[in-house]
């Protein structure tokens, strides 16, 4: 099992800047996807970031939309992981929410944990 608890959320200026947490907990496997999603009102949940450990080595990707703006990393001595959100829009705003999926190599399944979320709103 692995529990992840987001924070570092709230009420920021269009332009403006915050950084997300998750702080994580349980079994985190060697082979994964980290990821930061995001869902706003009325909208499906898409992701904006992720983190891919491989054994080739470490990866990250992003939306489109976030590209330039945000930068996911990792501390894992920690156990956490970061989304920093740069020049931040008005429709940046939504939920953000931290996911992991543990890759089982030898099987190929995979687990999927969610956090709770935490609130972003990007407004004047």
């Amino acid at each position: 099992q692995v529990q992840l608890v987001e924070s570092g959320g709230g009420l920021v200026q269009p332009g403006g800047s915050l950084k997300l947490s998750c702080a994580t907990s349980g079994s985190i496997f060697s082979i994964n996807d980290i990821a930061w999603y995001r869902q706003a009102p009325g909208k499906q949940r898409e992701l904006v970031a992720v983190i891919s450990s491989r054994t080739s080595g470490v990866d990250t990707d992003y939306a489109d939309s976030v590209k330039g703006r945000f930068t996911i990393s990792r501390d894992n001595a920690k156990r956490a992981v970061y989304l920093q959100m740069n020049s931040l829009k008005p429709e940046d705003t939504a939920v953000y929410y931290c996911h992991v999926r543990n890759i089982e190599i030898a099987t190929m399944l995979t687990y999927d944990y969610w956090g709770q979320g935490t609130q972003v709103t990007v407004s004047s």
